[in-house]
């Protein structure tokens, strides 16, 4: 089923026959189960400047460099774009409740799925919104040799984020790959929304409290339970296994 809809998706795109070079993949709800730590620190951040927020923003919003976020917000509830100092604020505020939340566990059949890929000469591309230091530090200790800094995209590299296409046109660059040469896996609608306009196959892992008609909406080519279910699947999918 999944295999025939990569098909479908080539044709319709008009593009040469799918040749899998590189996966990339976002980093907060793929990587790390790391989303409920996030959600719980933005809204006690925006709460303390006085700003309604919920989890379930929290996740529709996942994917989005930290400035998008409180501007976004902003823009939604006071119906003007945070100021510098604002955003520094609630950004610090968020950055530190991040981390006074307990250790942020790495998501199960997460490695396995990035060895496996690996042991098939693909390359594995970073590509998150995410400025969290500690998180990105995190990835060399969770994911040893997996990751290289000239393969990543991080919220330091791009001028527009996710829902924008550049996080993932960047990753292509980075890669040296055509859109046809590469997957995503994503679980969050901007970063879907982001790896379907830059014209790539995204897969959606739906690790999170959004609904899958969320995830299909935001233009997911798949759906997939977990990551442990993309990991059952992966070799049947891409190498024929």
């Amino acid at each position: 089923m999944y295999r025939q809809k990569i098909n479908d998706f080539i044709k319709q795109r008009r593009y040469p026959v799918f040749n899998l070079k590189a996966a990339f993949f976002d980093m907060d709800g793929v990587l790390f189960d790391s989303m409920p730590a996030h959600a719980e620190a933005w809204v006690k951040a925006f709460e303390s400047v006085e700003v309604p927020f919920t989890s379930y923003q929290a996740y529709m919003q996942e994917g989005r460099t930290g400035n998008g976020t409180i501007d976004d917000v902003f823009q939604s509830e006071k119906g003007r774009l945070a100021t510098e100092e604002e955003k520094t604020l609630i950004y610090s505020t968020k950055s530190r409740i991040f981390e006074q939340i307990e250790a942020v566990r790495v998501m199960p059949f997460a490695l396995p799925l990035l060895e496996k890929i690996k042991a098939h000469y693909v390359q594995i591309v970073l590509v998150t919104g995410s400025g969290q230091p500690s998180l990105l530090d995190r990835l060399e200790v969770y994911f040893p040799q997996i990751f290289e800094r000239e393969r990543m995209v991080t919220a330091f590299d791009v001028k527009k984020g996710k829902p924008h296409p550049e996080p993932y046109l960047m990753a292509l660059e980075k890669a040296h790959v055509k859109p046809w040469e590469a997957v995503v896996v994503e679980n969050a609608p901007l970063g879907i929304a982001s790896a379907s306009d830059a014209g790539i196959y995204t897969l959606a892992v739906n690790t999170g409290i959004l609904e899958n008609e969320v995830l299909v909406k935001a233009g997911a080519n798949a759906i997939f339970s977990g990551v442990e279910d993309l990991y059952n699947q992966w070799n049947q999918l891409f190498f024929g296994e």
